[in-house]
């Protein structure tokens, strides 16, 4: 780790993520290198090894960081009103799931590799924030899914969690893909992020 502050240390830090996020939104993570990284960051691109050791690592951060963007949502739909029905509570989590593009992007990704080509600590710290995500939707439901059991409200994670993996593909597609469905004649009725995610909670509560 090189020498400064810790201020220092997280400004570079958060200056290699938010290229790597830069990157992300006009390459694929397999076309994203740390030379590329490095290019559009203020210092060499060999320093960069001295805060990430892998582009997963990066990326992982990258991931990490989207889910305490969300954890910011989940925590406001908390702060509202004491009651919000059924209707309103979906509605509220998928619209924040549709400004979260990003991290269904990442979810939709091999994140075998991302987590295998991270150090243990990195892994823990992102691991904190996507078990915070779970904690929030807890607590979202004690609140205003009352009548729910705790069994029922365990029952719901494992579906919806597992689910979020599922959306980026199905929602965000190219003109290459719709094509190829088009020909192959698949009749498939493409929907947004916010329809996709508000269906499947009002399904499963």
């Amino acid at each position: 780790m090189p020498k400064g502050s810790k201020e220092l240390t997280q400004a570079r830090r958060e200056e290699i993520i938010n290229a790597c996020e830069k990157l992300y939104q006009t390459m694929s993570f397999k076309d994203i290198t740390i030379k590329e990284i490095g290019n559009v960051t203020s210092f060499t691109r060999t320093s960069i090894y001295n805060y990430f050791q892998t582009k997963e690592e990066i990326f992982l951060a990258l991931f990490e960081k989207e889910y305490i963007r969300w954890n910011e949502e989940l925590e406001d739909i908390r702060g509202e009103e004491d009651e919000l029905s059924k209707e309103e509570l979906s509605d509220r989590i998928a619209a924040s799931l549709a400004r979260r593009e990003q991290l269904l992007k990442l979810l939709s990704m091999n994140n075998y590799d991302m987590e295998a080509n991270s150090r243990p600590e990195l892994l823990t710290s992102f691991k904190r924030a996507y078990g915070k995500s779970i904690e929030n939707i807890e607590l979202i439901l004690e609140k205003f899914c009352p009548d729910m059991s705790s069994s029922d409200i365990k029952s719901f994670i494992y579906i919806f969690f597992p689910f979020m993996f599922g959306i980026y593909p199905y929602a965000v597609v190219t003109d290459k893909q719709r094509k190829a469905m088009k020909e192959a004649e698949v009749d498939f009725v493409y929907q947004s992020i916010y329809n996709i995610t508000k269906s499947c909670i009002m399904n499963i509560l």
